[in-house]
């Protein structure tokens, strides 16, 4: 086996295989199943004529102008460059299809849980155990994952997805937000497959090789470039032709109105009004202890009319209520399963002021993942561990990160000029929004500055990828 021309060890394959025996134990052999695909509507994702491939007894045909987005539910975040890329491809003229590989009853998709809910185990225990974190599991996420022997592994298990691909149509442009689905659909022959890297910190971890790998930074493409770091000793690097940096992923409806949403924030710092900061709580529900620390250093800034708070839970309504007895019930705005409520609201206020906590929470997953895209307009600062949001253009301040290789997003985002450098202690990050509100030319600078990068294209990324779906894979 040769990745990108480079040889894997027959160590690691022998390796590679008894991994992939291992889950065909466990959840069986359904390689001669016959998985065929209808399709339903997403009502959240309505306006971008969104539709959800689920399985039946029956096929369903495809539009003509489709374009499959290949994803899994782990946390939000690659749910929420799905919703990116979904939007990019009905405003190019598309129509998208969700596939969510975690969410079928099939032995690939079980493969993908399983692994999942040990990423957002681990996720959880690093929260509390120093040892753990520093001796496993940041090193695991920086260096583990980055090695191309294990590439090869996942390339071998994600071999069990291949049958969920066997109904459609191999020439459909695809774009990947989890490299599972990007690796499934070539193994299965499709031959229009982008790979939308997510993170900034190249890793082996995302190479499906036989598809399009776009990423978002100058950074991220060095590194793939080289596969820098990827082995003990020189590998081949990514062709050309397999490696596009196309910028960041962002939805259509964000970069729309983007210019009148900065310069209503800048109107508000310039005018005295109380600085909007959104708060998100990722979908592992990690990084608890540093968020409620926040919340609690704005409550007097609230109190005097200099802050206004929004809480986007997710679908975690225990996170919130965990919140509420640590701070002793506070008052809070809440739109909880309401989202016709918080559209209302978030209208409301796109002109008008915002005051006091406000809490959102919805057991609708794609709600839980939308109402930040909702609130994101209508905010000054987002606060926001460096993942996927690090490259949303809004100001951004940075928890601490959840994993060695999210440390790079905010890197990215503090070089781009949109963010704040990552805010590790609680310490750090509530000394970083004293000084937001007491110096509000800090964000209205970041502002400009993504005025500046949309300018250059730096949020075009979406569009980038659905183009490259659509011209398809070029020997």
């Amino acid at each position: 086996m040769k990745i990108f021309g480079n040889d894997i060890d027959s160590k690691t394959l022998k390796q590679a295989e008894k991994s992939k025996k291992k889950y065909v134990k466990h959840y069986g052999d359904d390689s001669a199943i016959d998985y065929k695909f209808a399709t339903q509507p997403i009502d959240t994702l309505d306006f971008m004529n969104a539709k959800q491939l689920v399985l039946s007894d029956k096929a369903e045909e495809l539009a003509e102008n489709a374009l499959i987005v290949g994803n899994i539910r782990m946390g939000f975040g690659h749910y929420r460059i799905s919703m990116a890329i979904a939007s990019c491809a009905n405003a190019l003229g598309y129509t998208p299809y969700w596939l969510d590989l975690a969410g079928l009853d099939a032995t690939g998709s079980k493969m993908i849980r399983e692994q999942n809910q040990l990423y957002s185990l681990a996720s959880r225990i690093s929260q509390k155990s120093r040892l753990f974190n520093q001796l496993f599991w940041e090193p695991l996420n920086r260096d583990g994952f980055r090695q191309i022997t294990y590439n090869a592994k996942d390339q071998k298990n994600s071999e069990l997805l291949v049958p969920l691909f066997k109904n459609l149509p191999k020439d459909v442009p695809f774009v990947a937000t989890h490299v599972w689905p990007a690796q499934g659909a070539v193994h299965a022959g499709f031959t229009h497959v982008v790979n939308a890297i997510p993170d900034n910190w190249p890793m082996a971890l995302h190479l499906a090789e036989g598809s399009i790998h776009a990423v978002q930074t100058q950074f991220a493409y060095n590194g793939y470039k080289m596969l820098n770091g990827f082995s003990k000793k020189p590998l081949k690097g990514i062709p050309s032709k397999d490696l596009k940096m196309v910028g960041r992923y962002v939805d259509h409806e964000l970069l729309v109105n983007l210019e009148e949403d900065n310069k209503l924030r800048i109107d508000r710092a310039e005018n005295g009004k109380p600085i909007r900061f959104l708060l998100t709580v990722g979908g592992a529900g990690a990084g608890f202890e540093q968020f409620l620390s926040m919340v609690k250093h704005l409550l007097p800034y609230v109190e005097k009319g200099k802050a206004a708070v929004f809480i986007n839970f997710g679908d975690h309504d225990d996170v919130y209520n965990k919140m509420q007895q640590s701070l002793g019930n506070i008052k809070v705005q809440k739109f909880f399963n309401d989202y016709e409520g918080l559209k209302k609201y978030a209208a409301e206020i796109r002109e008008a002021d915002a005051q006091g906590i406000t809490a959102v929470c919805d057991s609708d997953i794609f709600k839980a993942v939308y109402a930040t895209n909702l609130l994101m307009p209508v905010s000054d600062i987002l606060v926001t561990k460096p993942s996927e949001l690090s490259f949303y253009p809004i100001p951004k301040l940075f928890m601490k990160h959840i994993g060695g290789h999210e440390v790079y997003g905010a890197v990215a985002s503090q070089e781009a000029g949109d963010g704040t450098f990552e805010c590790s202690t609680n310490a750090m990050a509530n000394q970083m929004i004293d000084r937001l509100i007491a110096d509000s030319e800090m964000y209205i600078h970041m502002c400009k500055q993504i005025n500046k990068l949309k300018a250059h294209g730096a949020y075009d990324g979406g569009y980038e990828c659905v183009r490259l779906a659509a011209k398809g894979y070029q020997n």
